[in-house]
């Protein structure tokens, strides 16, 4: 799926203007792993920075854009709540820098996801209760996969820094996250 996105953005020239295919990627997962479903025309307008403007040269490769977004959450919503989410193929760990730029790119994009749910998953989960260990594990895992070099300062300073950590949290990232959408679900159904 990121492929098409990455070559629709690359065949129209909107390198400069959008998020790039890593990165869009990240923040639909976000999106769809939400407790409460967020219409895509709510935060589409994210994929190019929030500007009122779209940078599509017409109507038509907007809408081409908002299928392949629609498309991806689609699956991804499905995939989170089957339990069958994994990363995209692009996504890795790395010998020489922890983990892969598309990692990196894929874990900012989801941050930035993040906040747009932040309040509905406050409001569910809020800090008191038991499943907010669950949502603060994903969130921190996220933070530590999208900026490992400085988690591994602070780690290195506490006396627990070891690389072996970081293959556990980006390997059991897909039963967090995957766990994580799933509980979601269940509460917002029950309210």
């Amino acid at each position: 799926m990121t492929n098409s996105l990455a070559q629709f953005i690359t065949e129209n020239g909107l390198e400069p203007f959008v998020l790039s295919a890593e990165q869009t990627e990240g923040f639909v997962t976000a999106m769809a792993a939400a407790p409460n479903l967020i219409d895509p025309s709510e935060w589409l307008a994210f994929m190019w920075g929030g500007e009122d403007e779209a940078p599509f040269n017409n109507p038509e490769q907007l809408e081409a854009y908002a299928g392949i977004i629609v498309d991806m959450w689609n699956a991804q919503r499905q995939a989170l709540l089957a339990n069958e989410w994994t990363w995209p193929e692009a996504c890795a760990l790395s010998e020489a820098e922890i983990v892969n730029q598309a990692t990196r790119e894929y874990c900012e994009g989801m941050l930035q996801g993040w906040t747009l749910a932040r309040d509905d998953w406050e409001t569910i989960m809020p800090e008191e209760s038991p499943e907010n260990a669950l949502l603060g594990g994903v969130l921190l895992s996220i933070s530590l996969l999208f900026d490992p070099e400085s988690a591994l300062a602070t780690m290195d300073e506490l006396g627990a820094a070891e690389l072996a950590q970081f293959e556990e949290i980006f390997n059991g990232m897909p039963v967090m996250l995957c766990g994580l959408t799933m509980r979601g679900y269940q509460m917002v159904e029950q309210q």
